[in-house]
């Protein structure tokens, strides 16, 4: 029911005028306007609400809304708001994913500028609906996983429920941890032609969206701060930790237990939220392979060793969830996950086997078993639902087939028949004869909803021409209802609008967009305590059909209104409280976290490596020293070492333009594992492993250098060695960056180590390998060899700052091998590396100090030692005491990674870790 407004039947004001001259479509006839707050009527009749002399109306939230616009520019910079919302989602890296590869880039959420605003008696009808429907699908999983007897006498066919794909027969008869099979479920409302709302579908597994509606309110309400302030717009901070609240006061642990977040991993298309959600609720964000189970109970694979996981919210279906007694193919769950959960030691939200509450069949039962479970009419009407499998229910909706939607029974990824929904009057005579068909062929499979017209929400859009005009599109409303520390239910006050396309499908999968949904605050007058209790004893129709005549009496009937949230003085959402307890608690680094991290950092290096040394080829090749036998040698060597040219191409001594097309050939060569392009795209996929520990600001900057780098414009057909080297320094720029990014903006816990650790590897490979290469083709002894070592070394500027011209072999070895204060000096990487993992001491029984040890200690020695006095620099092959330094340099990083990996990611000696109490 839409809030009434005085202003409904009087003249609007000027600005309203002015917003209505820029729609330039209204609702399709029959749908309810959600702009106007009203039922668009057929062509030719005169709405009710509106006399035929009056001007054009629009809803109480709209006129509150534009408002605040009514001012010069206010309506003319919507392009410039438009424009800053959709930037804002760029630089948030908000995305959803369709089918993610790693070879494609990552699709932006979809945003609308304006918001579904619901007045306050609307949310009435929506939250109390709800909330009892909350405690009938609690009832409802109470029964079927325990006495069965709404089988046993009738009320549910058993096809519904031990017959559901989704229902798992391992859960019968144990009882849920903490008390409650359902801890969260969303709920999909639409609004009918006669202005109430009506229940689309349910979602109990593990419903999407909380993080998606998160950043939604956080983008739109900074486009209209006036706007937000003004209606005023309930928080939604409250919800999320009476969500998490409820979790930890219903598991082992009680107010101390550890809450993880179960991914299926980056290239689930919602990963995006998951990550959010994880770093905004405090929680681990583990996958499958982060978890164990030992003794019956669940533990997380740390850098710590094992720590207990006392309560799972999961974003995994549940037939993925343990491979031991469902899809032994799930790559995705935990072996023996369902066994901890029956033996009481894992809260998991939502108990596993709720799936086949979301059969759309089970709508059609529900007005009966509100009435024998809880004495009480539904608040909140259901679409009609007709499962087929009931004879009674086949013989009266199969003739009237053309006027509904034929919908599956059971879901996708089973041996049950399933199918995308089909609209029955799109269909012609002979597809619906058709369909009729296989419905009595297999009519279990087969459900039958009543076609609803969808109502219709504004949305702005910019022509081609940079035009602006305001578009209708039909709207469905997801709200959530989550379990409170006192076992009470709460409603979210808002939700995640899902806005269809021009042909009508509301699906983000399918070209949909989304929409901010803005709760109206109750007035001072109205604010009363709410309970659980005081949302019951309302008429609803009885039968089946739900009809919407006696439905629209039901909304003033909604209960009383919650207590209000105060609205807040900005739109910034307030982070959710955290347990102060302990005055310092370490942070938990995953072993998957932790690979991801230490390769995040090897492959950093190892692209700014790669990218220095095609620079710097480039500039040899293009320069008056191409013709230099020990430059050309030097970097065919180090070009071919690391991958950077394909096998077979001539040297740069026998054809230097050949090879020098081919080394710009290879940049973005998807083939060569260790090209620049490769290694620039597995750091991205390796942070996206550990998204939730990046800062938006780190990830954007990583989006910003692949898709820069990987652009078409870059990689024209005949690159040109000039543009080349100018995105090359380009990319460098923005790997400086992210290298700040990396040293400055993440807490110094055992994962960033890590990271650092992979980092110094990385280095003290390739520079010991750069300096040995040279020193044996006698680069040192050419000034433009020695400058080019200098310049791989990125110590140009240092080394004329302290040694201007004295270009001796003995001050580069001070500068480039021994020196403890340029980074880029071997001593210096060195004596890093060894630190990072003396300070990992604590992990693994002191595991790592040994490896400390197997690393040079080169600060310690002299530039003479290295290269004595009395050598020569002109004689290629010469043996040098700094040749066996830089082999043990090479052959200590390459140990301590094997060494690394064993110890903390492969687990090879899991066996000496200790289980957390």
């Amino acid at each position: 029911m839409n809030e009434p407004s005085p202003a409904i039947d009087k003249l609007q004001p000027v600005h309203a005028m002015k917003w209505l001259a820029l729609q330039q479509e209204r609702a399709p006839a029959g749908h309810w306007d959600e702009l106007r707050g009203q039922v668009t009527p057929s062509p030719g009749a005169q709405p009710q609400s509106e006399p035929s002399d009056a001007s054009p109306t629009i809803s109480g939230p709209w006129q509150a809304f534009i408002e605040p616009l009514d001012m010069p520019g206010g309506l003319s910079d919507l392009n410039t708001r438009m424009n800053n919302l959709q930037r804002q989602v760029r630089d948030n890296g908000i995305t959803y994913n369709v089918y993610a590869a790693s070879d494609q880039p990552q699709r932006p959420w979809s945003l609308d500028l304006f918001p579904l605003m619901l007045g306050h008696a609307d949310w009435q009808q929506i939250e109390a609906g709800v909330m009892q429907r909350m405690q009938l699908l609690e009832r409802i999983m109470a029964d079927a996983y325990g006495p069965q007897q709404l089988v046993l006498s009738g009320q549910l066919p058993a096809a519904l429920v031990q017959g559901h794909p989704a229902y798992l027969p391992a859960m019968h008869g144990v009882p849920p941890v903490g008390g409650r099979y359902l801890s969260l479920a969303a709920f999909d409302l639409a609004r009918g032609p006669d202005g109430c709302w009506w229940l689309l579908s349910q979602r109990t597994q593990a419903p999407s969206g909380l993080g998606y509606l998160l950043e939604n309110r956080q983008i739109v309400s900074r486009q209209f701060p006036q706007a937000f302030e003004a209606f005023p717009v309930q928080r939604l901070a409250e919800t999320y930790r009476t969500l998490i609240d409820g979790i930890k006061a219903r598991s082992p642990a009680g107010a101390s237990a550890h809450i993880a977040l179960l991914t299926p991993g980056p290239y689930n298309e919602t990963y995006f939220e998951h990550a959010y959600l994880a770093r905004y609720l405090g929680l681990s964000l583990v996958q499958g392979n982060d978890l164990t189970v030992r003794d019956e109970k669940l533990y997380l694979k740390t850098l710590q060793g094992l720590q207990p996981v006392h309560g799972l919210l999961k974003r995994v279906d549940d037939d993925w969830l343990d491979p031991l007694e469902m899809r032994a193919d799930s790559t995705l769950g935990v072996p023996g996950l369902l066994q901890a959960v029956r033996s009481g030691n894992v809260l998991v939200a939502n108990t596993p086997g709720s799936g086949f509450l979301e059969s759309n069949a089970l709508l059609g039962f529900m007005p009966a078993l509100a009435r024998d479970l809880l004495g009480q009419e539904l608040q909140l009407p259901a679409i009609p639902s007709w499962w087929c499998g009931e004879a009674a229910a086949l013989q009266d909706v199969l003739p009237r087939i053309q006027s509904c939607v034929i919908k599956p029974t059971y879901p996708y990824n089973t041996d049950r028949q399933s199918f995308e929904p089909v609209l029955g009057h799109a269909l012609s005579r002979q597809e619906q004869n058709e369909w009729a068909g296989r419905i009595l062929r297999d009519p279990d499979a087969h459900t039958l909803q009543s076609w609803l017209p969808l109502s219709h929400q504004p949305t702005w859009h910019t022509g081609a021409d940079g035009s602006p005009c305001i578009q209708s599109r039909p709207l469905v409303l997801r709200v959530f209802a989550v379990a409170n520390a006192q076992g009470h239910w709460q409603v979210l006050p808002g939700g995640l609008a899902r806005l269809g396309t021009r042909e009508g499908i509301a699906s983000m999968q399918r070209g949909g967009s989304s929409a901010d949904v803005w709760v109206q605050s109750p007035t001072a007058t109205e604010k009363q305590p709410h309970s659980q209790s005081q949302s019951q004893g309302t008429t609803a129709p009885a039968n089946t059909s739900q009809s919407q005549s006696q439905s629209q009496s039901q909304s003033t009937q909604a209960g009383q209104s919650p207590e209000a949230l105060s609205p807040p003085l900005t739109p910034a959402l307030a982070a959710p409280s955290t347990d102060s307890a302990s005055p310092h608690r370490q942070r938990l680094v995953t072993s998957r976290a932790a690979e991801n991290l230490f390769w995040m950092g090897r492959y950093t290096e190892r692209t700014e490596n790669t990218l220095r040394l095609v620079r710097l080829s480039l500039e040899i090749l293009g320069s008056e020293n191409q013709n230099l036998p020990c430059l050309r040698q030097f970097i065919t060597r180090m070009a071919t070492r690391h991958g950077l040219v394909r096998a077979g191409v001539p040297a740069a001594t026998q054809a230097h333009r050949v090879f020098e097309r081919s080394l710009i050939a290879g940049l973005w060569d998807k083939e060569l594992a260790t090209s620049v392009g490769f290694n620039l795209r597995a750091v991205r996929l390796a942070a996206a492993s550990v998204r939730e520990r990046l800062s938006p600001e780190h990830w954007r900057l990583l989006e910003q250098a692949e898709s820069r780098f990987f652009s078409p414009d870059a990689q024209g057909s005949t690159p040109d060695t000039v543009a080349v080297q100018r995105l090359l320094a380009d990319t460098s720029q923005m790997l400086a960056a992210l290298t700040g990014a990396q040293t400055d903006r993440m807490s110094r816990d055992d994962g960033w180590r890590l990271l650092s650790i992979g980092r110094h590897i990385e280095r003290l490979q390739f520079l010991s390998n750069a300096l040995s290469e040279a020193v044996q083709l006698g680069l040192i002894g050419e000034q433009a060899g020695f400058d080019a070592v200098l310049d791989l070394f990125d110590s140009t500027i240092s080394f004329h700052a302290q040694y201007q011209q004295s270009r001796t072999p003995q001050a580069l070895m001070d500068l480039l091998v021994t020196n403890a204060d340029n980074p880029r000096s071997l001593g210096w990487v060195a004596h890093t590396l060894r630190s990072r993992l003396r300070r990992m001491g604590q992990l693994a029984d002191g595991a790592t100090l040994p490896l400390a040890d197997l690393v040079p200690q080169l600060i310690e020695l002299s530039p003479e030692a290295l290269w004595p006095l009395a050598c020569s620099a002109a004689l290629p092959g010469s043996t040098l005491p700094l040749h066996s330094a830089l082999a043990h340099g090479q052959k200590a990083a390459h140990d301590v990674s094997d060494q690394l990996c064993g110890l903390f990611f492969t687990h090879s000696g899991e066996a000496r870790y200790s289980v957390g109490a």
